[in-house]
């Protein structure tokens, strides 16, 4: 290499097979070569004009310049070419807690967001109208039996008890006017006691009569096998003893009024039931309605 920085070119021309040139020359009285000579002239050209080309520079810079950029081509082959580096995998503790965590959330029950009965369109909601109660129908009052035929409130009372318990025991109309029209005849239809027996007063009674034991609306004897004196005060029992009576004697259906009432009371006036037997019709009819 020269003083001014620039490589000698082995190739020159003109140049020597060794560097002597290069040194200066330590004797001052000797006076140039030719040759030496040529070469200052050439130093001096370079550096009037240092872009001027040179043959062997040129070479040199070339073959600089190329292996420069080969080697700038390897430094960015190996900056950037080289492949990045992988993550380290996660520790096996922190891969399973995160498995751990994801079971655990799948796991999970999650409310159904689906209706539980699928349908293509709503149904409209129908609204049944209420349907409007019956009223329940008031209960038939019971008829007011008036009282006929010249009876009093208290006769006809007594004649519907006649009446009641005959229906009772099922006989036919027949029965019962002959059981009202022998009452009328035998009591004028009042509950009797009897002064002779002051135990039938201790019940409840209309009037109180001397014949006899005889007791009751169909003056029915104790003594005589009808009953005791309760059971002859009570109507109903009273009623249904002389139609059982009634009904056991033959033919009793076809007979006159008078004539089955005395079969059955063997009273001393036979004939007397038989004026009652009109007023009894009425009285039955306006019973039964």
């Amino acid at each position: 290499m020269r003083d001014d920085g620039t490589l000698d070119d082995p190739n020159g021309p003109g140049r020597p097979a060794d560097r002597s040139d290069d040194t200066p020359s330590t004797d001052p009285t000797t006076s140039c070569s030719p040759a030496t000579a040529g070469t200052w002239r050439t130093r001096f050209r370079a550096l009037r004009t240092p872009l001027a080309p040179r043959p062997g520079r040129t070479k040199l810079a070339v073959a600089t310049g190329a292996a420069c950029c080969l080697g700038l081509v390897g430094v960015s082959q190996v900056g950037f070419g080289a492949p990045e580096r992988a993550p380290s995998p996660a520790p096996v503790a922190e891969a399973a807690e995160r498995a751990a965590v994801d079971a655990a959330s799948r796991g999970m029950a999650r409310p159904s967001t689906a209706p539980t009965t699928p349908s293509a369109t709503p149904s409209p909601t129908v609204t049944a109208k209420a349907k409007p109660k019956a009223k329940p129908k008031p209960k038939p009052k019971p008829r007011r039996i008036v009282p006929v035929a010249g009876l009093t409130r208290t006769q006809m009372d007594n004649a519907t008890q006649i009446v009641r318990a005959g229906r009772e025991m099922g006989v036919p109309r027949r029965a019962l006017v002959i059981a009202v029209a022998t009452a009328m005849q035998e009591s004028t239809l009042l509950n009797y006691a009897s002064g002779v027996l002051p135990e039938s007063q201790e019940y409840p009674h209309q009037a109180i009569g001397w014949d006899h034991d005889s007791v009751g609306l169909f003056q029915q004897r104790p003594s005589s096998g009808w009953g005791t004196v309760a059971e002859l005060m009570d109507p109903e029992y009273a009623t249904k003893a002389f139609l059982s009576a009634l009904e056991e004697i033959p033919g009793w259906q076809d007979m006159p009024l008078s004539v089955a009432a005395q079969a059955v009371q063997i009273s001393a006036f036979p004939d007397a039931y038989a004026q009652h037997e009109w007023r009894a019709g009425e009285v039955v009819a306006e019973i039964l309605g």
